[in-house]
């Protein structure tokens, strides 16, 4: 049975202010919330698979990478998804505006409410994509051709609501990529683990986008949107729990292709509980409750990324 919960009104898409909105010049929030700059979950979902698979490329600092390196790549990275995921913002609120006009929760978006003109939005978008290739233009050129082919991905998905009910998979295809560019950049190759790591984050993916889609699923219904969240409906919670055993499963294998420590496992656990929690206690019925669930998943990119870590330390 589908889920309930006391509080199932509507939650809006855009928070009143931020710290950062309040810290930055007033003509330029309408581009900072075209970015999503003021909403970082979706930075955080898009740098984890990178951070992960930073930590399983190789294993604690040795002469040939020493940690100041491994840290200057962790923040080149957490540049590139900042600057990434508002470009794949912006590019998909230029191509959703009509759509995003019919929905509550995505109408007051800069675009559909005229804040920011598709013009300014096309040369803002420009400027993203250039930051972002000045970012990935620093690794080695292995790293560079994987980047760009992710633009593939990054272009094709906001047509995929509108043909298939599972354009969360095309989601986690996309968000996931940095599993194989983490990879690429320490070794300049993409081995098993690697693969065994974007599959992982792949099934993560299809479980987080799932809740958050429940905030939209009368809207979307209006407007003619496919989404998980419509397919599954009632049966959302025995999926997540496919998606999400199928994210751990596949942790786990990457840990032990990699040779990981058993502390890797133990601190793992803790990322399995997380994940359980949020099934167990998803009100799929109350927007503001998904809202929750979904945002929590960074507390579970965290986890995974400490027991990686340990694994390779110990």
């Amino acid at each position: 049975m589908t889920s309930e919960a006391p509080d199932s009104e509507p939650t809006g898409d855009i928070p009143e202010t931020t710290l950062l909105l309040r810290a930055i010049p007033k003509a330029l929030h309408p581009y900072a919330r075209l970015a999503r700059l003021d909403r970082p979950i979706g930075t955080w979902l898009l740098l984890f698979p990178c951070w992960w698979s930073l930590a399983l490329a190789a294993p604690a600092p040795h002469p040939d990478w020493p940690l100041e390196q491994f840290a200057l790549y962790a923040v080149l990275f957490a540049i590139g998804a900042l600057v990434m995921r508002g470009a794949g913002c912006t590019y998909n609120d230029i191509i959703d505006r009509d759509f995003d006009a019919q929905v509550a929760r995505t109408r007051a978006r800069p675009i559909p409410s005229g804040a920011v003109t598709v013009k300014g939005a096309v040369v803002f978008l420009c400027l993203q994509l250039l930051l972002g290739l000045g970012v990935l233009i620093t690794f080695n050129g292995f790293t560079i051709g994987l980047g760009i082919a992710s633009l593939a991905l990054i272009f094709a998905y906001p047509f995929m609501k509108r043909i298939t009910h599972w354009p969360q998979a095309f989601l986690g295809l996309t968000f996931n990529w940095g599993a194989l560019l983490g990879y690429a950049a320490i070794t300049n190759e993409l081995a098993m683990p690697a693969y065994l790591l974007y599959a992982a984050g792949f099934f993560w993916t299809l479980g987080y986008d799932t809740i958050y889609a429940h905030q939209d699923r009368n809207d979307d219904l209006i407007a003619g949107i496919k989404s998980l969240a419509l397919r599954l409906d009632a049966n959302t919670k025995r999926w997540l729990v496919g998606f999400y055993g199928m994210s751990l499963a596949l942790l786990a294998t990457a840990g032990h292709a990699a040779n990981l420590h058993w502390a890797f496992y133990v601190i793992g656990a803790l990322a399995l509980i997380q994940l359980l929690w949020q099934v167990l206690d998803i009100h799929t019925e109350s927007p503001g409750d998904c809202l929750r669930k979904f945002k929590s998943n960074r507390l579970f990119g965290w986890l995974v990324l400490a027991a990686l870590i340990a694994g390779q330390v110990f």
